[in-house]
């Protein structure tokens, strides 16, 4: 999947300013920004859900904005907003969607695999926020996808079931179904992504790994402590070394020793301008 120069206007307000693009085959890849930053758009665009004004874009060989039925079934997309399948059962829902598909996975299976066997028999109007979206991951991977888009899949989810679903997601990576994932949990985007992309006023700021995106891999750590001297700050780039020679002091009333090093949030509000 690529997009080079992609570009999208809304009168005057440019919502993507030449973006540039690229997600392997088999790759989980997060997409990050905040509200407003045009991310949402990219992403619609790729699905072939909003025409663009520029760029040339390929997803699995095709241009979204031109493919076809077959092209479309080759896709699974969960998008922010619950399923709205109130009067159906979980189960009547998951193997309704199946028969749009040519090849679906079996539905009592991606039923147990989302978390949703117990409710399998019940209404979706009585599940729970994070129940109805667990239904909805279930609707985007019946169709065994071979590229797969997660728009905030576990917006509701408590911290169990966010788990499980990541356990579902790098089981689906391993099975070589391609990911693109947006989210604001930057703990999600560190655990389940290769790499990733940071997109702020419409254009893509960084691109890199979780562990080395807007320089992280090279920022200074910061060592704090307290002694008889007072508190102390030192900035290193080596923080296991000094830390090693400053214990190495044997100074009894040295305390509070600490050591931070930039988590990807820091880099992230970094980056996009919003660091307190």
């Amino acid at each position: 999947m690529s997009a080079r120069g992609l570009r999208k206007t809304y009168g005057a307000n440019v919502a993507v300013d030449g973006i540039d693009l690229t997600v392997a085959r088999g790759e989980v890849f997060a997409l990050l920004g905040p509200n407003g930053a045009g991310k949402t758009t990219t992403v619609e665009i790729l699905e072939g859900h909003r025409q663009r004004d520029g760029g040339e874009v390929k997803v699995l060989g095709e241009d979204p904005g031109t493919a076809g039925r077959a092209w479309r079934a080759k896709l699974g997309i969960v998008l922010q907003t619950a399923t709205d399948a109130a009067e159906l059962t979980v189960r009547e829902t998951v193997r309704h969607f199946a028969k749009y598909y040519p090849s679906p996975r079996d539905p009592d299976e991606v039923i147990d695999v989302c978390g949703l066997a117990e409710k399998a028999g019940a209404r979706v109007r009585s599940l729970s926020g994070g129940q109805r979206r667990r239904v909805d991951v279930a609707l985007g991977i019946i169709g065994r996808p071979e590229l797969l888009f997660l728009d905030e899949p576990t917006t509701g989810f408590d911290p169990e079931a966010r788990r499980q679903f990541w356990s579902l997601i790098r089981r689906l990576a391993n099975e070589g179904t391609t990911i693109l994932l947006t989210t604001h949990y930057l703990d999600e985007a560190e655990a389940l992504a290769g790499r990733l992309a940071v997109v702020a006023r419409g254009r893509l700021i960084a691109e890199g790994t979780p562990q080395t995106i807007g320089g992280r891999s090279t920022v200074a750590a910061t060592v704090t402590w307290r002694d008889s001297n007072g508190e102390h700050r030192e900035e290193t780039s080596d923080p296991v070394e000094f830390v090693a020679k400053l214990t190495a002091r044997g100074d009894r009333t040295m305390s509070d020793l600490r050591v931070h090093s930039p988590s990807l949030e820091d880099i992230y509000l970094d980056l996009i301008g919003e660091r307190v």
